[in-house]
């Protein structure tokens, strides 16, 4: 909760109390009071939470247009407080662990697998054919020099030979 009383207030009326007002008013609007004391005949075990849940969406919306008017105004900065937890490392007997000679061993394994992969991949690269050359873009503007056809300007007329 935040340490300011008024921002401890603001808070508690934003997240709490808007959002069962809200629900109040529309179950007054759709049936009269009737509907809102429908809310606390005994069906519901907690009839403010059924409120809560039932006017946050529009709780949402006017905390949203509170924000646009000036952030912060619907949804209150809360003040918190960070600090550095240290790095604990994990007990030895809780991981059991390879001795260095098979990790050395696993890693220079997988390093001959990756170095093998590479090498036939770049077997096989240098079998394909290569692509067929394509001539320069065309964007429909032959007509005029120089336009479509990248920067071969040679013919005069771009991009017909």
């Amino acid at each position: 909760m935040a340490a300011d009383p008024l921002d401890a207030l603001r808070l508690t009326l934003m997240q709490d109390v808007l959002p069962v007002g809200l629900a109040v008013v529309e179950r007054v609007r759709k049936g009269g009071p009737r509907e809102v004391m429908a809310a606390f005949d005994g069906s519901s075990p907690d009839p403010l939470g059924t409120l809560r849940e039932e006017g946050e969406p529009a709780a949402t919306q006017v905390r949203a247009g509170l924000d646009n008017l000036q952030p912060g105004l619907g949804n209150p900065v809360v003040k918190v407080e960070v600090r550095d937890v240290p790095f604990q490392t994990a007990h030895p007997a809780a991981q059991p662990s390879s001795p260095p000679q098979e990790d050395s061993a696993e890693l220079q394994a997988a390093l001959v697998r990756i170095g093998s992969r590479l090498a036939e991949l770049e077997r096989r690269l240098a079998v394909a054919p290569p692509a067929p050359a394509t001539g320069p873009i065309s964007y429909g503007g032959e007509g005029a020099p120089g336009v479509g056809t990248g920067f071969d300007d040679r013919g005069g007329s771009a991009g017909r030979r």
